[in-house]
């Protein structure tokens, strides 16, 4: 797969509703990100273990480099002894 287009998304509205968004309001995510009249993107990196810190930052870079308007880091980005 090298290329992936989303052309529609339906949310049925009782399911919208058990969200209630960021804890400053989506305005202040928008006004910190500059992103506006459209909805927010964003991912968290995976695999989250194994990554070292440069492919780490390589796979964010690619993320907000191809239209992602934020990442996220899994909680576990370091090695774990299990």
């Amino acid at each position: 797969l090298r290329a992936l287009r989303l052309e529609d998304l339906r949310i049925p509205a009782a399911y919208a509703k058990t969200f209630q968004g960021p804890p400053h309001g989506i305005q202040v995510e928008r006004d910190k990100l500059n992103k506006y009249g459209r909805p927010l993107l964003g991912c968290t990196i995976k695999p989250k273990l194994g990554l070292s810190a440069k492919n780490y930052g390589r796979a964010c870079y690619e993320c907000l480099r191809g239209g992602l308007d934020f990442t996220k880091d899994d909680e576990n980005v370091n090695s774990q002894p299990f």
